[in-house]
């Protein structure tokens, strides 16, 4: 039979190479090379995620023994993060604009739950993270340098607060700032020329000047500002990044989250925690009644101080009976997380945590997947607490005077915290 006409022996067409010991494999389809992955794949991406109440983002964060980064897993088909473009085996590079590649696991863990229902996640293809890796490449270069907006609180003097604002005419959203040097805003450290993005935790994009005016006159005192840069906003706006306050930098905000220590004495803690309204409506946890001499007052406490977070355990959404469980589980001592009243007022104002700008958590050191599996639960289930009926406390306040430690809740994992042999995954 003769062979069909048009049709070539492959021996013909086989790429000869020679393999040399001293320049190594140089046949190109068998070398690791820099196109193995898809140009968008290996660029970072920019996720803004935002949650309503009793929703979820709809992902885990996992750590895996041998492996490097913090890996996007279990993301809920169809989910909140599912249709942001987060998928599994994606690493985490940065949290509010904040590099956490190299952070420990726990602290992302922490970034992320103290970030309340919003979120800004940079993200990386996985199978480019781990060639990245395997070639030794910095990744830091993958992150286009920016600067992230300001958060600023001001404060009205007889002058005002120290600003004037430009718009171009009939153009709604573009606000920029001139700040004269004796004004308050200037004192703020408010730079001239920033552009205006939020007043009070309202975005200005839909405001016209007349809107915008307005508002200024009838402002809360202090007022808090969210201002940006030209090129930084350039920067945000070539990528597709939302910018609001939860990739801010609040350094110059006056208000700090303070960490207590305390050890428990014979009489007790020395405060009452009482449940009121906090000045945005919602309830929240108040240290009141501080006694003089006694461990509180002696680590710092402040009548009227606004508790935020229990032994690393983030309290702002649990109940009040939840929050006495979580400072009379250990017998001997605590540590809480604070801010004062004026500080609580003033994040509330511009629908904020105080915890978002705090990163000193206090929570267990050591290997990148940790022993101890309570630190990582996001909140214990109802179920594993035992009951506080028992408690002397009436329900909207507890005392931490010299009443007896309850009972220590289940050591057990809640049911958004999972532990391994290989890795440690939290949910969110």
């Amino acid at each position: 039979m003769k062979p069909k006409e048009g049709l070539r022996d492959t021996t013909e067409l086989a790429t000869k190479f020679e393999f040399n010991p001293k320049d190594g494999i140089d046949n190109p389809a068998l070398s690791l090379a820099e196109d193995s992955e898809p140009k968008e794949a290996s660029k970072p991406r920019f996720c803004f995620l935002k949650k309503e109440d009793g929703e979820s983002f709809g992902f885990w964060l996992r750590q895996e023994v041998g492996k490097s980064g913090h890996i996007v897993w279990q993301v809920t088909p169809g989910g909140l993060a599912h249709r942001r473009g987060l998928r599994n085996g994606d690493r985490i590079l940065e949290v509010n604009g904040v590099d956490v590649d190299t952070m420990e696991h726990h602290r992302v863990v922490w970034k992320i739950k103290s970030s309340g229902k919003q979120v800004s996640l940079t993200i990386l293809d996985g199978h480019a993270y781990e060639l990245a890796k395997a070639l030794g490449r910095d990744l830091v270069p993958l992150l286009p340098a920016h600067k992230r907006p300001q958060l600023f609180c001001i404060t009205k003097d007889s002058s005002g607060f120290g600003i004037s604002v430009s718009a171009p005419e009939g153009v709604k959203g573009t606000f920029r700032l001139s700040v004269p040097r004796d004004g308050t805003a200037y004192k703020s450290g408010v730079p001239d020329g920033s552009w205006l993005l939020e007043l009070n935790g309202a975005s200005v994009e839909r405001w016209t000047s007349a809107q915008l005016n307005k508002k200024l006159r009838h402002s809360s005192n202090p007022m808090g500002l969210l201002v940006i840069d030209s090129e930084s906003q350039a920067f945000y706006r070539q990528h597709g990044i939302k910018v609001t306050a939860t990739i801010a930098d609040a350094s110059l905000v006056p208000f700090q989250v303070r960490k207590l220590y305390m050890r428990r004495s014979p009489e007790g803690y020395g405060f009452l925690l009482k449940e009121e309204k906090c000045s945005s409506g919602k309830t929240g946890q108040f240290l009141r009644e501080v006694d003089r001499g006694l461990p509180a007052e002696k680590a710092g406490m402040r009548d009227g101080d606004r508790l935020l977070a229990v032994n690393g355990e983030i309290t702002e959404d649990l109940d009040h009976q939840e929050v006495v469980l979580h400072i009379r589980a250990d017998s001997s001592q605590v540590t809480l997380l604070v801010i004062d009243k004026e500080g609580s007022t003033f994040y509330d104002s511009v629908g904020l945590s105080p915890l978002l700008f705090y990163d000193e958590v206090d929570l267990p050191k050591g290997p990148r997947v940790p022993h101890d599996d309570s630190s990582f639960s996001n909140t214990l289930q109802k179920s594993s607490h035992p009951t506080l009926m028992s408690s002397p406390c009436p329900p909207s306040q507890g005392s931490c005077r010299n009443q007896p430690p309850l009972q220590q809740p289940n050591n057990g994992l809640s049911t958004l915290a999972e532990k391994g042999q290989d890795g440690l995954s939290q949910a969110f």
